[in-house]
């Protein structure tokens, strides 16, 4: 995976749009105004930074190599997956839709009502 297939991939659900409102490399997505994912564009090795369920984060980092508490986040709900190490494309995309899940849930029951009408049955 490469870093313009990631971007187009976070792109891809429904009310997500990126922007750069840290700095000029770090990419930040969001899905319904919040954001759900950082790219950081001036890592020489590609890298997202996604929200987790906290249960999920410590077990992910227990499994994988490629996973580390989030940089500068809270690291009880935020890990830093290294796209070229031990997880298949499949499986970033799998916490991608992870991360946007916890992102919506957090929202208000209707606008939650509202997302998932047609999304839902796409990501499991």
């Amino acid at each position: 995976m490469n870093v313009e297939e990631l971007h187009e991939y976070c792109l891809s659900f429904k009310g997500a749009d990126a922007s750069f409102p840290f700095d000029e490399v770090s990419l930040v997505l969001k899905v319904m105004g919040k954001m759900f994912a950082l790219i950081p564009l001036d890592d020489p090795e590609l890298s997202i930074t996604l929200k987790c369920d906290p249960e999920k984060a410590i077990e992910l980092r227990e499994q994988c190599t490629g996973v580390e508490p989030a940089f500068h986040f809270n690291k009880k709900y935020w890990n830093t997956i290294y796209a070229n190490r031990d997880m298949s494309d499949e499986e970033i995309k799998f916490w991608i839709r992870h991360s946007v899940d916890e992102v919506v849930k957090k929202l208000p029951k209707k606008v939650q009502n509202e997302y998932y009408q047609d999304e839902r049955n796409q990501f499991y």
